[in-house]
């Protein structure tokens, strides 16, 4: 008998941690209706109740809210600072990983969201997909510590980090072939509360299955990248670090979806369209 009260007891207790660590999740957004002004805002089911400012620099509910439907979702992310790894999962990389994080920038300007096109430019005939994690700065970052750079990241959302591979290998720099505008989807939400140590990041192309892994098998962590950038770089709220791909790609066409799906952020879903 008491060892039926404990155990139901202890499924109660679990239940009751589990329910708190859901209630503690958030989506956050960025919209505009009719093309007029981006606002920040809180998905709570079809609802978004608009903020302030952005949810990293304490922006508060205004009483203002607006139905999903009527919307366009922009990038949930607006960063002064982009910050790219690359090679950091071993699915990814041919021999031994390297020392220390691959690290490379684009233009901030090159962020999209998750209703706008992956724009290949007229030059380019080598345009990949990669799958990746995206973390976003909470707060002002210089020298942080591993122990404590965890307390420095706000949340994540998805992004496909739309690599030129032709521009790539014949580049000195990899800014063209990995910012070009309209290349890095962001989205659909800015998701807190998740365990970003042990999330599932899948990629189809076109519906098919082409890449899956998971936070956990990065080679330099997200608290790691955060820690090592911010040694050398100032960091701000909104900032974001990439976290590199898994597996192999392949080269899309005008016409071809991307979706990237990780667990407790969504589906973000692009199309690539010709540019001019």
């Amino acid at each position: 008998m008491k060892r039926t009260f404990f155990l139901v007891a202890a499924v109660l207790v679990t239940s009751a941690l589990l329910a708190g660590v859901a209630s503690a999740q958030t989506h956050y957004v960025r919209y505009s209706q009719n093309g007029g002004d981006i606002s920040w805002g809180v998905l709570d089911g079809s609802t978004i109740h608009q903020l302030s400012d952005a949810p990293y620099l304490d922006g508060m509910r205004t009483g203002q809210s607006v139905q999903r439907s009527a919307v366009k979702l922009e990038a949930p992310v607006d960063p002064q600072l982009v910050f790219m790894t690359a090679f950091n999962f071993r699915s990814h990389i041919s021999g031994d990983p390297a020392e220390y994080p691959g690290l490379f920038l684009v233009p901030a300007n090159s962020i999209v969201g998750p209703e706008d096109p992956i724009v290949r430019p007229a030059e380019s005939t080598n345009l990949h997909y990669e799958a990746e994690l995206v973390m976003v700065v909470g707060k002002h970052a210089e020298n942080v510590s591993l122990a404590d750079a965890p307390d420095y990241i706000f949340g994540v959302t998805a992004g496909n980090d739309v690599s030129e591979r032709q521009w790539q290998g014949g580049d000195i720099q990899w800014v063209r072939a990995k910012g070009s505008r309209g290349f890095n989807a962001v989205g659909p939400v800015l998701a807190t509360g998740l365990d970003i140590t042990n999330l599932e990041i899948v990629g189809r192309f076109n519906g098919e299955e082409r890449q899956r892994g998971n936070s956990s098998d990065l080679i330099f962590n997200m608290a790691h990248m955060l820690s090592y950038i911010s040694t050398y770089f100032t960091l701000e709220p909104g900032d974001l670090i990439w976290s590199g791909t898994m597996g192999s790609t392949q080269a899309m066409e005008p016409g071809d979806t991307y979706a990237i799906e990780i667990s407790g952020v969504g589906i973000l879903s692009n199309t690539v369209v010709q540019g001019k």
